[in-house]
């Protein structure tokens, strides 16, 4: 079964995304684009805004694989690896479903307009922002609730020790989400992240099968 939708949807809704009904307080959401029953197999994947080398190479090794195996990508619109993570599901013709820190009349960053565009064809936008809402820092960090909240399992590929992408695993972790991590360099700052949560309890992975083994 599938949904096209375009509106708002509370946690009583027909298509309203199961995973995320099953949180303490399930939030409205503003959605367009296409949501099946097949996208409760999700992963999110995130990570720094300014990856390296190593990092952009693992965001395409393990979107690809996870999405050529049916999982939905969902991540946050956002520059480095969230980009990385929607286009390469695409382009394996995966799902994907991007998850706003603004309204859905306002792209963010505005480069990914077309990126927006291409995730209507096989995923959807979600935002729990009234559609004219700008892209405040604020709601970025609200927003990563609702990227775990989506997901079986947040996967974290690079991030400082400052950076939202804790946030997002501190979430999954509360919402009883699996955190997977890949290890990163101890010379490189955006390793923090990945590096810590598995220092913290987080399962260190070192190919996709670790993830798929988990759940499909």
């Amino acid at each position: 079964m599938k949904y096209l939708i375009t509106g708002l949807l509370d946690k009583k809704a027909s298509g309203y995304p199961k995973n995320l009904s099953g949180l303490i307080d399930p939030p409205e959401i503003y959605v367009k684009g296409e949501i099946r029953a097949e996208d409760q197999m999700a992963i999110a994947v995130v990570g720094t805004r300014n990856p390296s080398k190593y990092g952009m190479e693992m965001a395409k090794i393990f979107t690809r694989a996870l999405a050529s195996n049916g999982v939905t990508i969902v991540s946050g619109l956002a520059r480095g690896v969230d980009t990385i993570a929607h286009k390469t599901a695409l382009d394996v013709s995966g799902r994907t479903i991007a998850v706003f820190g603004s309204g859905l009349n306002i792209i963010y960053p505005p480069e990914n307009r077309k990126l927006a565009d291409r995730i209507l064809e096989n995923g959807a936008l979600i935002s729990e922002f009234p559609e004219d809402t700008k892209p405040l820092p604020k709601n970025f960090l609200a927003r990563n609730r609702i990227i775990s909240g989506l997901s079986l399992g947040v996967l974290v590929i690079e991030g400082g020790n400052r950076s939202g992408t804790l946030s997002t695993a501190a979430h999954a972790a509360n919402q009883g989400r699996e955190v997977f991590a890949i290890p990163g360099r101890v010379d490189n700052p955006a390793s923090f992240a990945p590096n810590f949560l598995i220092e913290n309890g987080a399962k260190m992975v070192r190919t996709p099968k670790d993830i798929l083994d988990a759940f499909v």
